[in-house]
């Protein structure tokens, strides 16, 4: 059987797709091949040897700040914000089912967080902080800082999965006798626990490689964005390039995970 000719469009859509690609992961692959370098490795091409001194040298003291401490306070920050941005997010979006008195309110100053420069939000924070005689610390401020980005996304997320679920089921699990809590467990969370992974995995990206928002707010001690910042400021060296690469696999590592849980989520439903 004769195989059916593709036309003109599909090759343009490709090349373009391509480019995309290309541009997408281009850059990576360069700090990819320069984090390989040797000892005598520089910032740019061409490559000075071959070996895997710079990924070793991501986790000694460098010359200017330290990138474990760093990674250490950005992991510990991104789970806080991932599981308060999961949590509200959920219960705002149960709420949001219905009307209330104040929802339309409520929903747009959640929203107008989104819209205010992030420069001022972590300015104003941190003065609030002050006012009320609060140190400005990576745990506190820096995390309300955070909240302020991830839960307005997270919120019309949920908005949408409540949108398009069907409420026969908790119907018919209330004409069982069930109970709210009961309903929501067994039947409710189920359901869009799949979505609910999605949300926590973008509350805990979103708070891991943020900066501006927390320039101002983090206290005496820096997340990883901000040491990188740092280390940028003064004369570095290839193992910048290898702590890209460590956190790029840190990255993709996080998004396998989730994945599965989200097949295995899926095959339990259709069982």
């Amino acid at each position: 059987m004769a195989e059916k000719k593709r036309s003109l469009s599909y090759y343009l859509l490709a090349g373009f797709f391509g480019l995309f690609v290309l541009f997408l992961y281009g850059p990576m692959s360069a700090i990819f091949l320069l984090s390989l370098q040797g000892p005598e490795g520089q910032l740019t091409f061409p490559m000075r040897g071959f070996s895997f001194h710079w990924l070793k040298a991501v986790f000694e003291p460098q010359r200017v700040g330290n990138f474990v401490d760093g990674f250490g306070r950005s992991l510990w920050l991104g789970l806080i914000v991932m599981l308060i941005t999961v949590v509200f997010s959920v219960m705002a979006g149960l709420a949001f089912r219905r009307k209330f008195f104040g929802s339309n309110l409520i929903f747009y100053l959640t929203i107008s967080s989104l819209i205010v420069p992030s420069i001022l939000v972590s300015l104003g924070i941190g003065i609030l902080f002050s006012v009320v005689g609060l140190d400005n610390q990576w745990y506190s401020s820096a995390l309300a800082g955070h909240l302020t980005w991830t839960l307005p996304f997270a919120f019309l997320i949920m908005l949408g999965i409540f949108g398009r679920f069907n409420p026969a089921y908790e119907e018919a699990a209330r004409d069982l006798g069930a109970s709210d809590t009961t309903t929501f467990w067994q039947i409710v969370f189920p359901l869009i626990a799949s979505s609910v992974i999605g949300v926590g995995l973008l509350g805990f990206t979103l708070s891991y490689d943020e900066f501006t928002r927390t320039s101002l707010i983090s206290g005496e001690t820096n997340t990883l964005p901000l040491e990188i910042f740092g280390m940028t400021t003064n004369v570095t060296s290839p193992a910048l390039y290898a702590l890209g690469t460590l956190t790029t696999l840190f990255s993709f590592a996080l998004i396998a995970i989730a994945l599965v849980a989200i097949n295995s989520l899926s095959r339990q439903q259709t069982r």
